[in-house]
């Protein structure tokens, strides 16, 4: 009987530790992260993110050759795959880079896992963070300075007798700060280039590209467009959202092709100029009106078509009809 309770003993503690040897094997499993492109590694700061929280998202290019002037292109896609937002960036020499995105806007409607996809030449690496919504969160806010508590008053000495003032020496004129330009503020002394923040949106790449600069007039023109006229209405949204699944499918291209060819960059800059001429009409529409905005925008697009499809078919027609008439 002795014998069999030591046998009995001896199977259970097998079997505690055949357990617990299972559950460290599986719990490992479930928790495990797959390995970063070892070429393009990137990470996260935070993994769940509420409306107007900022993620900040830190890699490395590896071999990176900063005379090549090649930059990375990242895409956020919501959980319905659906592009909420691109853009570009350049790394520093080292290869390393960082980008802060502000989770929320228009275009986040949905909860789940927002995924952030980074593309440098043929390698390419993605994190997803986790989208909660919620009310907007606004981050970076001060905290209240606590009010200083009053110093007991010392006693009063006596008042020593007063000496003869010195006379002031006069003080040297200051010399005039430096006017800055459009696009540039002054800092310790310095005319530097005013630093912005792309908005989720992303912005117009091949334009950014043409111009030289995302401070160009006509690039600006077309960010107030987007964001204060066709954003301002719910067909306005529903059209961006879909015209971004195209235009991103190729702007990063056209756009790293005019930065490699000056040639290419003036060529392109010539035949869009006409087309950003012709947007000016939407500035006729009230914010938020669905019907102007329709209107105009239908107007803009039927003009567009009309002067670089319809009319150079119309002149190829009549160059072609007049040379067969000649012979």
């Amino acid at each position: 009987m002795k014998k069999m309770k030591m046998r009995l003993t001896g199977f259970l503690a097998f079997a505690l530790l055949s357990i617990s040897i299972l559950s460290y094997g599986v719990s490992g499993t479930a928790f495990a992260a797959s390995d970063p492109n070892p070429a393009l590694p990137i990470s996260t700061d935070l993994d769940i993110v509420a409306n107007g929280s900022t993620v900040k998202i830190s890699g490395n290019v590896k071999d990176y050759d900063s005379s090549s002037g090649k930059g990375l292109t990242f895409i956020i896609t919501s959980p319905d795959n659906n592009i909420v937002g691109i853009g570009q960036l350049t790394p520093k020499s080292d290869g390393s880079f960082t980008k802060n995105i502000i989770s929320g806007g228009p275009l986040w409607k949905l909860n789940g896992d927002y995924t952030i996809e980074f593309h440098y030449g043929s390698d390419s690496s993605e994190v997803s963070v986790n989208y909660v919504g919620g009310e907007e969160v606004v981050s970076g806010q001060p905290e209240p300075t606590p009010k200083p508590k009053p110093e007991p008053k010392p006693e009063p000495k006596p008042k020593p007798e007063p000496e003869p003032e010195p006379e002031p020496e006069p003080e040297p004129e200051p010399e005039p700060e430096p006017t800055c330009g459009a696009g540039t503020e002054l800092i310790n002394g310095i005319c530097q280039v005013i630093k912005t923040e792309e908005p989720d949106g992303g912005g117009c790449l091949i334009a950014t590209a043409a111009y030289g600069t995302e401070l160009a007039p006509q690039v600006q023109f077309l960010r107030e467009i987007r964001d204060n006229t066709v954003m301002s209405t719910s067909s306005g949204i529903a059209f961006m959202s879909g015209f971004n699944q195209l235009y991103y499918s190729f702007s990063p291209t056209i756009a790293d092709m005019e930065r490699e060819n000056p040639m290419f960059q003036e060529a392109v800059r010539a035949f869009i100029t006409p087309m950003i001429s012709t947007l000016s009409i939407m500035t006729l529409a009230d914010n938020g009106s669905e019907v102007e905005v329709l209107g105009l925008g239908i107007s803009v697009i039927a003009l567009n078509l009309g002067m670089y499809i319809a009319a150079p078919a119309l002149i190829g027609f009549k160059v072609r009809k007049h040379i067969k008439s000649r012979k």
